[in-house]
C-alpha cells in the first residue's frame, strides 16, 4: 500500500520522459563542468548532479506511481521511491545521499570535494538508469 508522501502532483509516461530528459542532461552538464579546473567547478557539477537525481526520482515516480512529490522537502521523494518495486529501496538510498549534499553544493561557502562529486555522479548516474528502466517497463 503507498504510504503518503507529502504535497503530490498526478503525472503520467509524457511527464516521466520530460523529466528523464531533463535528468540527463543535468547528469552531462554535471560531468562537463566537473572537467573545469577551477575552485566551484566541483560544487556547481555536484549541485548539477543533485537535480540529475532529483528529476529521476520524479520520471520514476511519474511513470511507475502516476504522481510525483511537489513538496518542499526533496525527501518526500524518497518515500514515493520506495514504493517503486523492483529497484525502489536502493533509489531512494541514492537520492537521499544527494539530497544529503544538496544544501553544501547549491549553498555552501566551502567547494565540494573530487571525491564528493565522484559519489554524488555515481548516484545521479544510477538513478538515470533506474529511471530509465522504470520507463522501459
Amino acid at each position: 500500500m503507498t504510504r503518503p508522501a507529502g504535497r503530490t502532483q498526478t503525472c503520467g509516461p509524457a511527464q516521466a520522459r520530460t523529466r528523464l530528459a531533463q535528468a540527463r542532461k543535468f547528469l552531462e552538464a554535471a560531468q562537463l563542468v566537473a572537467t573545469e579546473d577551477f575552485d566551484e567547478s566541483l560544487s556547481v557539477a555536484a549541485a548539477l548532479a543533485v537535480l540529475a537525481g532529483i528529476a529521476s526520482s520524479d520520471a520514476a515516480c511519474c511513470r511507475a506511481l502516476g504522481r510525483r512529490a511537489r513538496g518542499g522537502d526533496h525527501r518526500e521523494a524518497a518515500t514515493l521511491l520506495s514504493d517503486i518495486r523492483p529497484g525502489g529501496q536502493p533509489a531512494v538510498l541514492a537520492l537521499v545521499a544527494l539530497i544529503d549534499l544538496k544544501d553544501t553544493a547549491h549553498y555552501g561557502l566551502i567547494h565540494i570535494t573530487r571525491r564528493e562529486f565522484t559519489a554524488a555522479n555515481r548516484r545521479a548516474t544510477a538513478l538515470v538508469s533506474f529511471a530509465e528502466g522504470v520507463l522501459d517497463r
